[in-house]
């Protein structure tokens, strides 16, 4: 492993303005913004919100927010690249990406605070000031508690997603795309283990039978739950091809193929291309 600084990889900034100059640069993958006092509005292509004191709103890596702002303190968690990187070793790295990629390509996520929870946020300050807190000191293991709090974060923010808590969903709502999003939700917050995706397992959870989630998911997605499964997985799969220095080898192992060469007859079935030339393509398209 290469030996890195932890604001290579991690970066903390906290600082107070009335004018808004921050420019996310490319190596940002993405960033939660923290609002500790102030207000002001924030634009992303030409929505805009509102913001208040210890409001929270988490930005892709595409998303560059135009921020209006009365004098505002704010604090940055900024996650680079290299949190991709198979050089790097990070406490808890893994459940940072996992949380991360559930949080960014929710089915039900829209620009607007991550918050819905009063007790969730309280918690989230509360956590945020030890993290300040050990930064500072830099003692001990400061690093390792420091890690442990973000993925507590990013956990909240995870349940926070939707309105209910996607491990303790059953599909009650009246309408379909209520159901459907619910069944979104638990594929993509379990998309690593393998066993929790087997269809029974799904059924199990929501209180029905294989058969009748089968046709039920089928019916109204108009493709079927394996299908949809595969494709999400190969989804995760370019993101990393193309922000990673992930070997395919280790993708397939994170997505529970049964090895290299499984993913790449999976991925070229329908990506018209092995995840070779895919990353390839992309590289000289850049250049």
């Amino acid at each position: 492993m290469i030996q890195l600084n932890w604001q290579d990889i991690f970066i903390i900034d906290r600082f107070s303005t009335s004018r808004w100059d921050a420019v996310n640069k490319g190596d940002i993958y993405f960033q939660i913004l923290f609002i500790e006092e102030g207000s002001g509005r924030i634009t992303i292509d030409h929505k805009v919100t509102s913001y208040k004191s210890r409001d929270i709103f988490v930005f892709a890596k595409n998303e560059v927010p135009d921020i209006k702002t009365h004098e505002t303190t704010f604090i940055i968690f900024k996650f680079t690249d290299l949190l991709f990187s198979s050089k790097v070793s990070l406490p808890d790295k893994q459940n940072w990406l996992r949380r991360s990629e559930f949080i960014l390509n929710h089915p039900k996520r829209k620009f607007q605070e991550a918050l819905k929870n009063i007790e969730d946020r309280d918690l989230i300050w509360r956590i945020l000031f030890f993290i300040r807190k050990e930064n500072t000191a830099k003692e001990q293991y400061y690093l390792q508690i420091i890690a442990n709090m973000v993925s507590t974060i990013l956990s909240i923010i995870a349940r926070n997603v939707t309105e209910k808590n996607p491990e303790h969903i059953t599909p009650k709502s009246t309408k379909k795309n209520e159901r459907i999003d619910e069944i979104y939700a638990y594929i993509r917050y379990n998309i690593y283990d393998t066993n929790l995706l087997k269809i029974s397992a799904i059924a199990k959870h929501f209180h029905i039978t294989s058969s009748t989630l089968s046709n039920y998911f089928k019916k109204e997605t108009g493709n079927s739950l394996h299908n949809y499964i595969l494709l999400y997985k190969l989804e995760i799969a370019k993101d990393r091809l193309l922000n990673s220095d992930f070997t395919v080898s280790q993708i397939a192992i994170q997505l529970g193929f049964t090895d290299e060469s499984h993913l790449t007859r999976i991925f070229k079935k329908y990506c018209d291309a092995t995840p070779k030339q895919y990353k390839d393509s992309h590289v000289l398209a850049d250049e």
